[in-house]
């Protein structure tokens, strides 16, 4: 089988929820992408779930929750679930590594959150082109 390397932030997070929504599913779990739509990337019978996507390992690093996402996720600990998708640049969804963290052990985790305010400042591609180019 030939896979195909994933590049950009939007492509391994659309392959990563596709990831999550194909294994609730295969789990029995009546699962959809319903980002934009709320305070989760998926539900998935009574979970709402966060996903991060990252190209190869998120380990030791640092999440970041939108406001929105840290209140519901408090909120509502018993449907709250964090998943973790690790190593999805490489392409191959059978080589990806789900983490799920829930329940205790996610409210843990938030427990030691602290609050960031930042901006976020697009960088559209022909800005960005026009920027790379030759000097």
């Amino acid at each position: 089988m030939t896979t195909t390397e994933v590049r950009g932030p939007q492509q391994i997070e659309d392959a990563a929820i596709d990831y999550v929504v194909e294994r609730e599913r295969a789990e029995g779990r009546d699962a959809r992408d319903v980002r934009g739509q709320g305070v989760a990337d998926v539900v998935s019978g009574d979970r709402h779930i966060t996903v991060e996507a990252c190209g190869t390992s998120s380990r030791g690093s640092g999440l970041w929750l939108e406001c929105s996402r840290y209140i519901a996720t408090k909120a509502d600990p018993d449907r709250s679930w964090l998943y973790l998708v690790e190593n999805v640049a490489q392409g191959d969804p059978a080589e990806f590594r789900l983490i799920r963290v829930g329940g205790s052990r996610l409210q843990e985790l938030l427990e030691h959150a602290r609050e960031r305010r930042f901006w976020a400042v697009p960088v559209p591609d022909r800005m960005y082109d026009e920027a790379a180019g030759p000097d």
